[in-house]
């Protein structure tokens, strides 16, 4: 049996989905991107006047992404010390690792504590974004 978890406190799902379930002990977030949740605006993007997006900032978007993943943990009834593992999808790989990293660094300065990682270079996500994070945590007893 599982339980869904939406908040309003994260940007709404681009599809039919929730923003978690809990299975179990675990909490499987969905994939979760740097929208901000009251006006719908991706963080660092700027865009042509035609919408197409003209440049972007990675670690204004990661930040984003991470205050996301917060807000659903939170929702769950847990919090960032209970990621377990963390799945990274950017759209441009050789530019934004390095930067991404940093970022990361800031929230998990400890190797020891940090939850384990993935990331990987994927060609587009379904929204003008260059990251996405899939996530899997612990819940709290």
């Amino acid at each position: 049996m599982s339980e869904v978890v939406r908040t309003d406190s994260a940007p709404a799902p681009v599809g039919s989905y929730p923003h978690a379930r809990r299975v179990g002990n675990l909490l499987f977030l969905s994939g979760i991107g740097p929208r901000d949740a009251a006006s719908n605006e991706i963080a660092g993007n700027e865009y042509f006047a035609d919408g197409r997006v003209r440049k972007y900032d990675i670690e204004a978007q990661a930040r984003a992404v991470f205050a996301n993943v917060r807000a659903v943990l939170e929702a769950s009834g847990t919090g960032w010390e209970d990621l377990i593992d963390v799945t990274v999808y950017l759209t441009d790989m050789a530019h934004d690792f390095k930067a991404y990293n940093r970022v990361w660094a800031e929230y998990f300065p400890d190797a020891a504590t940090a939850p384990c990682r993935t990331t990987l270079g994927i060609t587009a996500l379904p929204t003008p974004i260059a990251i996405e994070l899939k996530c899997v945590a612990a819940l709290r007893a």
